[in-house]
């Protein structure tokens, strides 16, 4: 079991009948398979995947929401293992219990044989081991993402049945700082949520706290959850901060207005800013001898930030962060107007001098002569094999990254999937072998086909918060755009925002998968909401039985995107 590289390994047993190809996510992995020769035989039903932690003894199965139909007589438990259930998908991502431990994941992989007697039996597996370890670039750089996913069924079958979303989540963002959850698995749910993302914005305020030698800069949007106002209040004379009070967050009755009454008599000092339009950083910076840590990204320091919505959050070790992030707080500290700022260094590209990591920062409002937003556009157009993106607000963008994204979509020899908060027209598909259009957030909550429940949204606002777009994962110049710039005309010449670039294939194969994990969990979502006729049960497809009835993997080989996706990531 050779390993390519530290983030993609692939199996190397020459007698099983597909191929193998894991990618390193994370805190999750992607498992892609493909039938190495032709077309698979009609017997068929799918892949029975098994994994086994760092340093143990035993192998578990994965298990299937689905199942064959009129499979009774075993318990639940059994029955959902993929060893009776397969995947019947050439990929699928994996979130392990505990993929922070050091050390190798293995996975197994084994074909899955229905004979005319309903006998299921296994042909030669495939395995390959892969690292999942926390820390993507352990010391120098950290890829955080939160789970984003209330509305799922995993939400339903671990917290929705013992409270509803309303004991877990404030029902508006201005009751944020005094509500009390009362649902009884709070912590567990919230962390679970929170997923990486929080650990680490928490994680990074915590060892600020315990640095006496500390200072901490740090510019916020939306500020309403408790766990990060109150480590701020703890920072004391050590903290600096900037909070937007742009429309909403303005007003008296306001959580950032709360946020702000509570923390000028603890901090150094306390500022309120818009920029042009808003302050839209999201951005921490630790300063001392021996701590030298950013976060910046999409993650609101909210409870919608960190318990609703897909965010992702970086967080970068290191001398030259530390001074690039430090030098553009000071300019906003200093710029109240976004002539003023666009004119200053902060605005250009910078280095950030990582290790074993391309990467640049550079800062908004912009000026027309140190704009970005047409550079990105042409280095969208210039896609030579695949783009993944998931932008909030998109529907509403216009400008040279929307009209990159829509010529891109349909070029029908890239491969484009996407991510929208919501619908947004113009990517209708014009050609039959076209890639697809966008999804958007859904939810089962009607007409919810068996076995899956209704499923809660987290109340009302935007769930999709990413703003990032990955141009070309598989190939050496591998690039993701990410931050909290909205790859919007606002976003590059009127807000306080952050965007880095980063040429780094590791990096771009743990926002691809990503992008991937939130299109398959929506797209079957939204395509549930919009049928004319909704399905009512989900079955996993027995061996066809007569040829009249096709296996459940042709469209994998007779569908042009589908085929596309089965050859890329495997």
């Amino acid at each position: 079991m050779p390993i390519e590289d530290e983030f993609q390994v692939s199996g190397t047993n020459d007698k099983a009948l597909f191929t193998l190809k894991l990618h390193r996510g994370e805190g999750m992995a992607l498992i892609a398979i493909n039938w190495k020769t032709g077309e698979p035989s009609l017997d068929f039903v799918g892949f029975a995947i098994e994994y086994q932690e760092p340093g143990g003894s035993k192998f578990f199965a994965l298990k299937n929401r689905l199942s064959f139909p009129g499979n009774t007589g075993i318990s639940e438990n059994l029955k959902l293992s993929t060893r009776l259930s397969p995947i019947q998908k050439f990929r699928w991502v994996h979130f392990p219990r505990n993929a922070e431990m050091p050390g190798e994941f293995i996975y197994r992989v084994s074909p899955v044989f229905m004979n005319n007697l309903g006998e299921l039996s296994y042909g030669d597996y495939q395995e390959a081991a892969i690292a999942l370890q926390r820390e993507t670039y352990p010391g120098f750089l950290n890829v955080a993402f939160t789970r984003g996913f209330v509305a799922s069924q995993a939400f339903v079958d671990n917290y929705d049945k013992y409270g509803p979303i309303s004991t877990l989540l404030p029902s508006k963002a201005k009751l944020g700082l005094t509500f009390k959850p009362t649902h009884p698995k709070t912590t567990e749910a919230l962390s679970w949520m929170g997923f990486e993302a929080r650990s680490a914005i928490i994680e990074v305020l915590t060892k600020a706290i315990n640095d006496p030698k500390a200072k901490v800069d740090v510019i916020a949007y939306d500020l309403n959850v408790p766990d990060v106002v109150d480590l701020l209040e703890q920072l004391g004379k050590k903290l600096r901060l900037i909070i937007d009070n742009d429309g909403a967050h303005g007003k008296t009755d306001s959580a950032e207005k709360q946020a702000e009454d509570r923390l000028t008599v603890s901090a150094l000092e306390v500022k309120r800013q818009h920029m042009g339009k808003l302050q839209h950083n999201k951005t921490i910076i630790v300063n001392s001898p021996t701590l030298k840590l950013v976060v910046c990204g999409s993650t609101n320091f909210s409870w919608r930030g960190f318990y609703v919505q897909n965010n992702n959050a970086i967080v970068l070790t290191g001398k030259t962060p530390v001074k690039l992030f430090q030098a553009a707080f000071n300019q906003y500290w200093a710029s109240n107007k976004a002539a003023d700022f666009g004119a200053s260094a902060p605005a250009q590209w910078h280095p950030l001098g990582i290790k074993d990591v391309h990467a640049s920062v550079s800062f908004s409002p912009h000026a027309a002569d140190n704009s970005v937003l047409d550079s990105i556009g042409s280095d969208i157009a210039t896609t030579k094999s695949s783009l993944f993106y998931s932008m909030a607000f998109l529907a509403q963008t216009s400008g040279p990254v929307r009209k990159a994204l829509t010529d891109v979509t349909l070029n029908e020899h890239i491969f484009v999937y996407g991510i929208s908060d919501k619908k947004a027209g113009g990517f209708e598909l014009l050609t039959p072998d076209g890639n697809y259009a966008p999804v958007s957030p859904a939810s089962l909550e009607k007409d919810v086909p068996e076995p899956f429940k209704s499923e809660p949204t987290g109340g009302g606002g935007t769930r999709m918060h990413h703003k990032f777009v990955v141009i070309d994962f598989n190939l050496p110049t591998a690039r993701v755009y990410m931050g909290s710039y909205n790859f919007s005309f606002a976003a590059d010449g009127t807000n306080g925002e952050n965007l880095l670039l980063i040429k780094n294939r590791k990096i771009a194969v743990s926002y691809m998968i990503e992008a991937l994990r939130i299109f398959d969990h929506y797209e079957f979502r939204v395509a549930q909401k919009d049928a004319k006729k909704a399905r009512k049960k989900l079955n996993l497809q027995p061996a066809p039985q007569n040829p009249d009835i096709l296996p459940w993997w042709k469209e994998d080989y007779t569908d042009p995107i589908k085929i596309k996706d089965r050859l890329l990531f495997a």
